[in-house]
């Protein structure tokens, strides 16, 4: 069975290898970048099946990073699943209408990852993980 590819977008080197160690258990192949410049250029490389993104970021940040994917060609495929700490309806509308699948709020751990990166799990993408 083919492993599945994860992207973690974010600034903080402690939350890319919490997120790393998380993803790992539940059977991910992870890769990292530090902002969404990074990101896009991963992207072009090797497109991931699911990106974890955080959204207060330098260079580029996560809806900035969310809109230019989603705009190229291939960019639809991946479950973009934002994490931070941005917990207000406004945010959470905004990830949404950027084409985000999910959200999480900081902090997170392995078992609000398993439920916001599983495919089935959509309808409840969105719900609050407290």
């Amino acid at each position: 069975m083919k492993r599945r590819l994860c992207l973690v977008v974010d600034d903080s080197l402690v939350v890319r290898k919490v997120a790393r160690n998380h993803l790992k258990a539940l059977g991910f192949d992870v890769d990292e970048a530090e902002n969404g410049k990074v990101a896009l250029e991963k992207c072009a490389a090797t497109m991931p099946d699911v990106i974890l993104l955080d959204w207060n970021m330098p260079v580029m940040n996560g809806v900035e990073f969310l809109r230019s994917l989603r705009s190229q060609e291939g960019g639809t495929t991946p479950r973009v699943v934002f994490c931070t700490v941005e917990d207000d309806a406004k945010h959470i509308e905004d990830a949404r209408e950027a084409g985000a699948n999910g959200y999480i709020v900081k902090p997170f751990d392995a078992m609000v990852i398993r439920a916001k990166l599983d495919p089935r799990e959509q309808p409840e993408a969105f719900t609050s993980n407290n």
